[in-house]
């Protein structure tokens, strides 16, 4: 298993961007999937964005295609989480998690079996 450890979230106004960081240790960074889940409070949590271990191969929630954009550093053992373009729904704690599995679709938390502790993200109106 990897740990992983957020950082990069914040307040920002509606329109705004911020860049969240996911940075991780333990062994074979590179070997593992890594997504990024939100949860809003009363909300499931829902994954948002996801890459494998080949860069180029990247999915995204129809509610922020074209917003964020996810990429990874394996040299560093980060992934990132380019938001752009906020808006008050977006609002929720963000989580990065690493799987063994990936799809081109949409992969339920259970896939992932290491999570970081979350980091806010508040967007006001």
């Amino acid at each position: 298993q990897v740990q992983l450890v957020e950082s990069g979230g914040g307040l920002v106004q509606a329109g705004g961007s911020l860049r969240l960081s996911c940075a991780a240790s333990g062994r074979a960074f590179s070997s593992y999937a890594m997504g990024w889940f939100r949860q809003a409070p009363g909300k499931e949590r829902e994954l948002v964005a996801s890459i494998g271990t080949y860069v180029g191969n990247t999915y995204y929630a129809d509610s922020v295609k074209g917003r964020f954009t996810i990429s990874r550093d394996n040299a560093k053992n980060t992934v990132y989480l380019q938001m752009n373009s906020l808006k008050p729904e977006d609002t929720a704690v963000y989580y990065c998690a690493a799987s063994l599995k990936w799809a081109y679709a949409s992969m339920p938390p259970a896939d992932f079996g290491s999570w970081g502790q979350g980091t806010q993200v508040t967007v006001s109106s």
